[in-house]
């Protein structure tokens, strides 16, 4: 899963910052991937050795039997023997690594979509490639509704601040996310984040992860809806390339459609990639540079969060 990248490496830290508050609250990555359970055996390394015993014994035995017989056993045993094992147990232990993780997660989820049930917050998990233009999704929205509902946003970099001074600026209360070498945000990060944030009761409450299509598809974090953007400076053949993360979204937003007339892009082919892993998607087109299409969005998100 994420062994390779750096995710699960117990230097990593992570770090919250509510924009112009002056301290940040930071945790090692081994505290948001708690299992429960002890998980100290040989987990994260194979090893091959073939090793020989040679086992000499010679006791008595003395055994005092109630039924009246006494019996002395006195006998001596020597065996030699002699076996070779090479294993390797490197996949199955990080494939259980892995399993135990995503469980913990998922029920850690399903505590924050009660919390947000319970609430009436409506939490969406916005995902995308790096640049198709999420955060300028996000700013449009908020100057469009922030009028009319509670708005508020949970940003997921790596590293910087510069997202959240964007969301800031907007006009949305926002706490910014630093997974450090993470590559996705995870139920946990998103539980630390709500109470830091404070969501209040009747919110619209944004996650804007981490820029990755492989790994935030395997992280509930328990939103109400997963949104998946693509832009057509992308390629067509995304939802191909990448299809867990369109089977698990609900929405599919199609950005800078304005530059549709200058890009080898055919939205309809990507349409129809996309419901090759999920038909029941639904998609928007549209330009938040322009606003074209922004009406749509606009409308689902009303029809969506009842306040």
């Amino acid at each position: 899963m994420c062994d390779t990248c750096g995710c699960s490496d117990p230097s990593n830290t992570t770090r919250y910052t509510i924009p112009g508050h002056d301290h940040a609250h930071e945790y090692d990555a081994g505290h948001h991937h708690d299992h429960g359970h002890n998980h100290s055996h040989d987990k994260e390394h194979s090893h091959e050795h073939p090793h020989t015993h040679t086992h000499e014994h010679g006791h008595p035995h003395d055994h005092d039997h109630e039924q009246g017989q006494g019996l002395i056993h006195d006998h001596s045993h020597e065996h030699t023997h002699f076996h070779e094992h090479p294993h390797d147990h490197s996949h199955s232990k990080t494939v259980q690594l892995e399993v135990d993780v995503l469980a913990q997660n998922n029920r850690l989820a399903e505590r924050n979509r009660g919390f947000f049930d319970a609430k009436k917050i409506t939490a969406l998990n916005v995902v995308s490639s790096p640049g198709s233009g999420k955060t300028t999704l996000l700013e449009k929205t908020i100057a469009i509704l922030k009028n009319e509902f509670n708005l508020y946003v949970i940003e997921g970099d790596q590293q910087t601040l510069n997202d959240a001074q964007r969301i800031q600026a907007a006009g949305a209360p926002v706490i910014q996310i630093n997974t450090g070498n993470g590559c996705h945000l995870d139920a946990d990060m998103v539980n630390k984040a709500v109470k830091q944030l404070n969501v209040p009761e009747n919110t619209l409450l944004f996650i804007e992860n981490v820029g990755n299509l492989v790994c935030p598809a395997l992280f509930d974090l328990g939103e109400a809806y997963r949104v998946v953007v693509i832009s057509v400076t992308e390629g067509d053949d995304k939802p191909l390339k990448y299809p867990a993360m369109f089977h698990s979204a609900d929405i599919c937003i199609i950005n800078k459609t304005d530059l549709l007339p200058y890009v080898d892009f055919n939205v309809e082919n990507a349409k129809a990639y996309a419901r090759q892993a999920n038909y029941n998607l639904t998609f928007f087109e549209l330009s938040t540079r322009t606003g074209e299409g922004l009406d749509n969005w606009i409308n689902w998100l009303k029809s969506t969060h009842h306040h």
